[in-house]
């Protein structure tokens, strides 16, 4: 089998035509479009080949990851905050006695500025100190359960709304608690958010207009996942050593971004993440950078525009993302109908990443031909490619937990 440095030196990628600066073409079939070579993660900006683990932490990682702050997420701002949590509510009978669960109240201060979010608990109630899933959640704490009226909600009717992709019953018999908070809490998902967001505690984001390479909404999501972890680690009943940090599209592209930059997280998995996530920049298919940045210009930097139609001279690519977490287990799904976040430009990522993980002794995808439907991969980078359209299903949650018990329970 051929190793990915020798896939990387050897593949023959057909170059679009380019005009630099302007817009590249867009294909609207997967299979045909076409990317050029690739950068290579074990290769440094100065053109140094990193050949070992100690190489890749101590040059290479620090670089991509600068490259991914500055270029493409933004830096979030590293003023110290005081951060204050209290359990609000709780309860050890919950779910009709199979959890533990507490709402945590995160408040967040710098100079005479508050900021409050609503962290959602639930642990297994036969596990002394388990194992957790951390996601945050689109519509509010209360839509992930019909079952218990005692969530703080502002809309009750809403009470549920969302658990068909939250199974709890079974994430907590798998022997896993869940931690969650809703995005907004962190930042409100709209271009006017800033001042309603996170940021208000710091100089410089009074308005919405960000410059450079100041932080989006994706930084200030990720900033708050590892806030989450932080109060884990003093939580009992969560082992925050063992965090599977999780996310559904934007958000999957929050939980790659958090999980690159803060190394507690154990596993990292993107559920259909897409542009900004798991796609390769370069496979010009459906969402490509110059959309997904005049759609949501809040979530990225302003460095980010400057690829827009130019993604062929960008000086990273996604894989390089996903190498990121070596040699930390990571996890990239996509839907086969899932075409606007394009699943073989996802798998392609995953595929690309390997070189990193083979320093470390680690495998992970290795063929150019995506598993089919219904098929995956639970390598060091694990893959599956599920049936049907964007959304989070319980197959997606089965093989998470089968991931996570094969790297998480048992090489931990």
């Amino acid at each position: 089998m051929k190793t990915l440095k020798t896939l990387l030196s050897t593949i023959i990628l057909v170059a679009l035509p380019s005009i630099v600066g302007a817009q590249q073409p867009i294909y609207y079939d997967q299979w045909t479009a076409k990317i050029h070579t690739l950068p290579m993660p074990l290769i440094c900006s100065d053109g140094t080949e990193v050949t070992t683990t100690a190489q890749w932490e101590r040059l290479r990682r620090p670089e991509l990851l600068r490259l991914f702050a500055e270029e493409e997420y933004g830096i979030f701002p590293t003023e110290k905050v005081k951060m204050k949590s209290r359990i609000v509510e709780s309860s050890d009978d919950a779910l009709g006695g199979i959890a533990k669960r507490r709402q945590i109240e995160l408040t967040f201060s710098r100079k005479g500025i508050e900021h409050k979010a609503l962290m959602l608990v639930y642990l297994p109630a036969a596990v002394e100190k388990a194992p957790m899933f951390m996601a945050l959640n689109f519509n509010g704490n209360h839509t992930i359960s019909a079952e218990d009226a005692e969530i703080i909600s502002t809309n009750d009717a809403a009470r549920g709304a969302s658990e068909s992709r939250w199974p709890l019953r079974k994430i907590l018999s798998a022997g896993y608690g869940l931690a969650t908070a809703h995005y907004y809490d962190f930042f409100p998902d709209d271009q006017l958010g800033c001042p309603q967001s996170i940021y208000r505690l710091f100089d410089g984001y009074e308005g919405w207009i960000r410059h450079g390479s100041q932080g989006g909404a994706i930084a200030a999501w990720s900033w708050g996942l590892s806030r989450m972890l932080d109060v884990l680690e003093k939580l009992p009943g969560a082992d925050a050593r063992r965090v599977a940090v999780m996310g559904h599209s934007r958000l999957g592209k929050t939980a790659l971004w958090a999980g690159a930059q803060d190394e507690r997280f154990a596993v990292v998995i993107s559920n259909e993440s897409g542009c900004g996530g798991a796609k390769l920049s370069r496979h010009l298919y459906m969402e490509v950078v110059g959309t997904i940045n005049r759609t949501f210009p809040h979530w990225f930097c302003a460095n980010f525009k400057k690829y827009n139609g130019d993604e062929y001279n960008m000086p990273f690519d996604q894989h390089e993302l996903i190498a990121l977490m070596a040699p930390r287990p990571v996890y990239v799904a996509v839907a086969n109908d899932d075409h606007w976040c394009d699943p073989y430009g996802s798998y392609l990522s995953a595929v690309y990443a390997r070189s990193v993980y083979e320093l470390y002794g680690f495998s992970g995808p290795s063929s150019l031909s995506m598993p089919g439907p219904g098929e995956s991969i639970h390598e060091r980078i694990g893959f599956h490619n599920r049936p049907g359209k964007h959304d989070v299903k319980d197959v997606d949650w089965d093989n998470y937990i089968a991931f996570a018990d094969k790297w998480m329970k048992e090489n931990i």
